[in-house]
């Protein structure tokens, strides 16, 4: 989406432990964002890999349209975009490399879902698209993926909107243009009007591994929270063993339904080192865990200015604007965590201000900072839930470092500080509900960032961040 670098990269030797190992999109040349609106930007990744190349399409819907990008090392940087003449507008590619050579390409489109051959090399499309299928009658077809399995041509589509009624629908054909037959089965994975955990799923791609199992995997969310549940930390991945019918067609988990927890056998386990959770900014490179909103502004952060610490400078760019404020933040990826931060900044100016955010989007976000009013220093909390802008918090403070703390549970935000090695206090807190996805819109998770502002003037004084650490808990 709006988030720089772009579409996260993770390995795996086992399907069961994954370590993020970089980005595809890590040059402005690759992922021009400027002006981006909140879940604007990359939409839905495919990722391929044909004759010792991986390929990756998606759709820059801020601007460009569809693309590609290819390497032989995942590992290393990524090619210049190669993009696609796919003759209409849309959404959600993929790539199909057939036996005999041609590439198909599919998306969604306004007209429906469509297929093309396509000239890997240039990204020319080689004919007028056609259109392929339109799902089974549910709403927003989309996310098409075309696979030749045996003697059969399959097009799956994820269908009903990526909201509860969200499903993943299959179709075969002898010949990729069609005419296709829908699955009996359909659709072969959905939770709507279920209590299971996971829900919205959908969006789903297939992947043979190299024992020959076939695995499904998805996006769901983890609703949380009272009545009516609401999610708040976005779509997460998903993975599901698929088996085939004596019809050959697809079935995923238990006829369509998938537990968060499966008995089910693995390849040989080869698990990662684990992560650390704390970041002290000693090395060169920002990991890649982090992220920028939007492209960000090179004169606005560091890790050199002040060795070991990360050094943020605000400029007049605030964190509610369509553009990139100095803002450094990581996903939230459990419902219960913890991140915290010790920041050094003395603004000279009213109004500059630096601290810790639950960041969704423009319009809703909590943060815990410190700011300069009146020629004092205060910490403030204050809550941003769409056109409501309030400071529920604040406590005037002396000079020295702040150490910040933002707790989470599935149903609050407890923003807390302590000045230097001093005791915590807890200012406020803020309902999650007021983040999620049911209340704030769009397709993203919560951020937890840490930033600098001055407010509609550029700062004064750079926000010198020592470490940043993150804790899940579930």
């Amino acid at each position: 989406f709006e988030y720089y670098p772009g579409v996260p990269l993770f390995h795996s030797r086992d399907l069961v432990h994954w370590r993020q190992i970089g980005h595809c999109l890590t040059r402005p040349s690759q992922l021009p964002l400027e002006g981006a609106r909140s879940s604007g930007g990359i939409f839905a990744p495919t990722i391929r890999y044909h004759d010792g190349v991986f390929y990756m399409v998606t759709t820059n819907v801020t601007g460009g349209g569809h693309f590609y990008v290819h390497t032989c090392d995942p590992y290393g940087e990524w090619s210049e975009p190669v993009w696609v003449d796919a003759g209409v507008p849309g959404i959600d590619p993929s790539l199909l490399f057939d036996d005999d050579g041609t590439v198909y390409f599919t998306a969604t489109s306004r007209q429906g879902i469509i297929g093309t051959r396509l000239d890997i090399a240039t990204g020319r499309r080689l004919q007028e698209p056609e259109r392929l299928w339109s799902g089974t009658g549910g709403q927003f077809p989309e996310a098409p993926h075309l696979y030749h399995i045996g003697d059969y041509y399959y097009l799956m589509l994820a269908e009903g909107g990526t909201e509860r009624g969200h499903m993943i629908t299959i179709a075969r054909s002898t010949s990729p243009w069609g005419p296709f037959e829908s699955c009996p089965y359909n659709p072969i994975l959905s939770h709507r009007s279920t209590n299971l955990p996971l829900q919205a799923t959908g969006h789903g791609d297939l992947i043979q591994a190299h024992d020959g199992i076939w695995w499904m995997v998805f996006l769901a969310v983890r609703p949380a929270g009272s009545y009516p549940e609401a999610h708040h930390i976005g779509r997460e991945t998903c993975l599901s063993p698929v088996r085939w019918t004596e019809d050959s067609w697809p079935i995923v988990g238990e006829m369509g339904l998938v537990r968060p927890d499966l008995d089910v056998e693995t390849l040989p386990l080869h698990p990662w080192p684990d992560r650390a959770t704390r970041d002290d900014f000693d090395a060169p490179n920002l990991d890649p865990t982090w992220n920028f909103l939007r492209n960000p502004y090179e004169a606005d952060w560091s890790l050199s200015e002040r060795p070991g610490w990360l050094r943020l400078k605000g400029s007049a760019v605030t964190p509610d604007d369509l553009d990139s404020p100095a803002w450094v933040g990581r996903r939230q990826q459990h419902l219960s965590a913890r991140a915290e931060t010790w920041l050094e900044f003395d603004p000279q100016r009213d109004g500059e201000e630096a601290g810790l955010m639950a960041f969704m989007n423009d319009r809703h976000h909590y943060e815990v900072a410190v700011i300069r009013r009146d020629g004092a220093r205060f910490i403030i909390v204050r809550r941003r839930i769409g056109s409501l802008r309030r400071v529920v918090a604040r406590e005037m403070i002396g000079s020295g470092p702040v150490h910040l703390r933002i707790e989470g549970t599935p149903e609050y935000y407890e923003f807390s500080y302590a000045l230097g090695d001093g005791s915590m206090r807890t200012l406020a807190r803020g309902e999650t509900r007021y983040l999620a996805t049911e209340v704030a819109g769009g397709f993203t998770g919560v951020y937890l960032a840490m930033y600098a502002t001055g407010n509609g003037e550029a700062g004064s004084a750079p926000a010198d961040f020592d470490w940043f650490e993150y804790e899940g808990i579930a």
